[in-house]
């Protein structure tokens, strides 16, 4: 990963930060420059809720270059308790077990080593609520 995109990133990807618009109050995530509501350029940072739903899920068999140690994975798009809605990767639950409204949480996790030197990239994951 380039150190540019990283600084770029770190909020959303690390902390989970998002941008509620200052004039009409639409929740965006990642950061926006213009707000595609009332395209507003006013935001505040706020801090999105980590728990949620899944509202719907895909397993891949065939997996991108770099995560065959993974394969199976599980994609879903999780609404959260503000009812923002994201895609993100479901992780610890066998794909047999994910279901639609299923209550799931954020982790902070390993996503992937880049390049031959090793570097870890982290980022969410989200796992079943136990």
């Amino acid at each position: 990963m380039y150190p540019a995109r990283n600084w770029r990133e770190y909020n959303h990807r690390y902390r989970l930060e998002g941008s509620q618009c200052k004039k009409c109050g639409l929740i965006l995530f990642p950061h926006r420059l213009i707000c595609p509501k009332c395209k507003a350029r006013e935001f505040e940072v706020i801090q999105l809720p980590h728990e949620g739903k899944i509202i719907s899920f895909t397993t891949q068999t065939t997996v991108p270059h770099g995560f065959e140690d993974e394969a199976p994975i599980s994609l879903g798009i999780v609404e959260l308790t503000n009812g923002l809605r994201l895609t993100t990767q479901i992780a610890d639950c066998h794909p047999d077990k994910i279901k639609i409204g299923m209550p799931v949480k954020r982790e902070f996790r390993k996503i992937r080593e880049d390049g031959h030197s090793g570097i870890n990239a982290y980022g969410y994951k989200f796992v079943p609520v136990r």
